[in-house]
């Protein structure tokens, strides 16, 4: 019998090997500078997929902590996993402003853009963990909540794939990662850990 541990490896490295065939299907083609990664029209619609994905993100990471709250006893399982998914949401930030030589930040065509994203549409900060939001609801079994768990996990996972095919190549690719992120854990939740 295998130790959990390697199956859990071997997720991980399955998941790895996913992202790396979406980061060389999404890296090929043009990048001749057609749609102008620098127009304030490209700026803002990244900044508006961040704010979607970032809050994806944000509600799975609320539902983790909905079902920690309810079933304490999971979390030597769930923790690991409901931390990689608060390290998602901060990598989804937007990324700061850019200095100039004295340390102050650069004016941009983004700037506007940049503060219209900072707060995501429920008026929480983008980079804000928590988040604002109701308490989504958690079976009181810890099998059924678990399994409900990996389903949100899937959902988000869906929805970062399906998002980084209109995200220009460097989110495309760190949604690409954390759609492999979310169906890794999702196996890790549902076939990958019999405990």
């Amino acid at each position: 019998m295998r130790r959990t541990g390697t199956t859990r490896r071997g997720a991980l490295l399955a998941a790895g090997a996913t992202a790396g065939g979406l980061l060389t299907a999404c890296s090929g083609g043009d990048d001749d500078g057609a749609d102008d990664p620098g127009s304030a029209a490209a700026v803002r619609a990244e900044k508006a997929l961040r704010v979607r994905s970032t809050r994806t993100s944000r509600e799975l990471l609320r539902q983790y902590d909905a079902v920690l709250e309810l079933h304490p006893d999971q979390a030597t399982r769930l923790t690991p996993l409901r931390d990689s998914v608060a390290l998602h949401v901060t990598a989804l930030s937007p990324p700061p402003p850019k200095k100039d030589e004295s340390g102050k930040p650069k004016p941009s065509p983004s700037a506007s853009a940049s503060a219209s994203a900072s707060a995501s549409p429920d008026g929480a900060p983008v980079g804000d963990v928590g988040g604002a939001g109701s308490t989504p609801f958690v079976p009181a079994d810890p099998g059924k909540a678990v399994r409900e768990l990996a389903a949100a996990e899937r959902r988000s996972a869906d929805a970062h794939a399906e998002a980084l095919v209109h995200a220009p190549p460097e989110l495309a690719r760190l949604l690409a990662s954390l759609a492999a992120s979310g169906a890794a854990h999702a196996y890790l939740l549902t076939k990958g850990s019999s405990s």
